[in-house]
């Protein structure tokens, strides 16, 4: 069995080796395994919005108690491979969750800023480097910021100048990456990279975004998904729905992955 640390450790070489790493983001302990099942897949990612729809919550109002149990699922269907998960805004105690997540046999996560003050986004850095240092496990934090996706109506240079300013800062208190959620164009991607630095970026391949092979051309470091798959998995559930209920069949190249 691979140690908690050495996955950990193993997902920070994922995000430095020039190759992007690509991570289709589970919900729960079924899409983890099929997910898993693939021969490309280097590592696991969990996307807080899908989990939290799995039990009938908004994005971002699920209680911890339950999405630290599907951690646990997530991560005892995920094998020797390193999970990362999304933990949200930290739960209002960064450190603490991060320890909990821990204890469930993450080794890395998502943490959002909400665009807060800079001083109480970078104190949680330091709040989740320290939970990984205590509990032994070299924890990867990809620190989210929300320069773009919460920016209103302020001008997009505004946004990239903040993105770049938080980023800097929470890589010095020892984040891994920086997550700049969004659709980042080649223009903005490449003053983000050269602003926070090559391979410390990660981004989100929402529909319209660059493809992921543009963006490792860019130096970025990551690209996950969000919610997208199981979307993609409720459109298909929907589809042949619709098509049982006009007398339809199951597809032969149906596949049992359940």
């Amino acid at each position: 069995m691979t140690t908690q640390a050495e996955k950990a450790q193993t997902l920070a070489r994922l995000h430095a080796a020039p190759e992007i790493l690509r991570v289709v983001n589970v919900w729960d302990a079924v899409s983890a395994r099929a997910v898993a099942a693939l021969p490309e897949t280097r590592a696991i990612a969990t996307a807080g919005h899908a989990i939290a729809a799995t039990f009938g919550y908004p994005d971002g109002e699920i209680p911890l108690d339950i999405t630290l149990d599907m951690l646990g699922r997530i991560v005892e269907a995920a094998g020797d491979l390193p999970v990362t998960s999304d933990l949200d805004g930290g739960y209002g105690d960064a450190g603490e969750t991060v320890r909990r997540a821990i204890g469930k046999g993450v080794v890395g996560a998502n943490v959002e800023d909400r665009l807060r003050p800079l001083d109480e986004a970078v104190a949680d850095v330091d709040a989740i480097v320290a939970a990984g240092a205590a509990e032994g496990v070299p924890f990867v934090l990809n620190a989210r910021t929300d320069a773009f996706v919460r920016a209103g109506k302020r001008p997009v240079e505004e946004s990239i100048a903040d993105a770049i300013e938080r980023g800097r800062a929470y890589l010095a208190a020892g984040a891994d990456l920086v997550f700049v959620p969004g659709i980042l164009d080649a223009d903005i991607t490449r003053r983000l990279v050269e602003g926070i630095g090559e391979r410390k970026i990660s981004v989100i391949g929402l529909p319209g975004a660059l493809t992921a092979g543009e963006y490792e051309a860019l130096g970025v470091a990551r690209v996950s998904y969000g919610p997208l798959p199981q979307r993609v998995a409720l459109t298909a559930l929907q589809d042949v729905a619709a098509d049982l209920y006009r007398d339809g069949v199951i597809p032969a190249s149906t596949r049992a992955l359940n």
